[in-house]
């Protein structure tokens, strides 16, 4: 393990949930920043199995004390909403660039086979396919802006049937205006980008389909530059587990994914 790495997310995540006004009970065995750090940890070096990256860490000596798995675990939920709140701090910080890249990957919650048996969620909806593994999953889909350095800056988690293009003016809202997104050939929407455009100031830039007119060679040398970054991105996410993510409650799946871009982030901020 990165020991930069464990000590700038401690230090981090301590001053993100100071920054919101949540601080630690005086008697507590581990500090709200160490159960977040035990989480982020799972999720960068254990595949989110929370209990492995609490033994590691507190014998490794990162951690004085540790707790039960079923205590930490009730801890961990205690802090499920401040997680969201530490990515929206980092994305604020990050999105200051003019280079952006998007992309969308599944997150199925459950085999196809057992859709019919799942009770985290149900329905149509959540039946989605992956063009590029050629497949189909039962679950999510999450959609993902991130600068070609891997830090992400904005996401939306939806279901998996939903189309690419649902969340884009909510993932580019908040991005400077003049800054150009690159994407796959999932975001082709010509309508959408000239909304984009003139509401934002934000190019969309995706590849574009065989039967479409194509961009200018200096836009085509910047996709083909910026997307093999976001393939080495969603990569990395899968080595967390993030397609294998196992929860009993939609609340724990969502902390194990929210933990994941954490370490997403942390991994490449160093």
């Amino acid at each position: 393990m990165n020991e930069e790495v464990i000590v700038t997310t401690y230090v981090v995540i301590d001053d993100g949930l100071k920054a919101f006004g949540k601080h630690s009970h005086v008697l507590a065995q581990m500090s709200d920043a160490e159960v977040v750090l035990v989480a982020i940890v799972a999720a960068l070096y254990f595949q989110n199995h929370h209990e492995r990256a609490l033994c590691v860490l507190v014998a490794m000596g990162y951690i004085r004390r540790g707790l039960s798995v079923s205590r930490f675990n009730r801890r961990l939920h205690q802090l499920a909403d401040w997680l969201p709140g530490v990515l929206m701090i980092l994305g604020e910080l990050f999105s200051h660039g003019q280079v952006f890249v998007m992309d969308s990957m599944p997150v199925p919650v459950c085999k196809r086979a057992r859709a019919g048996r799942c009770r985290k969620v149900r329905g149509a909806q959540y039946c989605g396919y992956c063009a590029a593994k050629k497949e189909k999953f039962f679950g999510w889909r999450l959609h993902m802006v991130c600068t070609p350095n891997g830090l992400p800056v904005a996401f939306d988690l939806l279901p998996a049937a939903l189309h690419d293009l649902t969340p884009i003016h909510e993932l580019t809202v908040e991005l400077p205006c003049g800054a150009c997104v690159y994407a796959d050939k999932g975001y082709n929407c010509l309508p959408d980008e000239d909304t984009i455009l003139q509401e934002t100031g934000v190019r969309l830039i995706p590849i574009r389909r065989n039967n479409m007119q194509p961009h200018a060679w200096v836009d085509d040398f910047d996709l083909r530059l910026y997307r093999r970054r976001i393939e080495t991105i969603y990569s990395q996410l899968e080595s967390m587990g993030l397609e294998r993510l196992h929860a009993r409650t939609n609340s724990g799946f969502e902390i194990k994914l929210h933990a994941s871009l954490l370490a997403l982030a942390f991994t490449n901020l160093n």
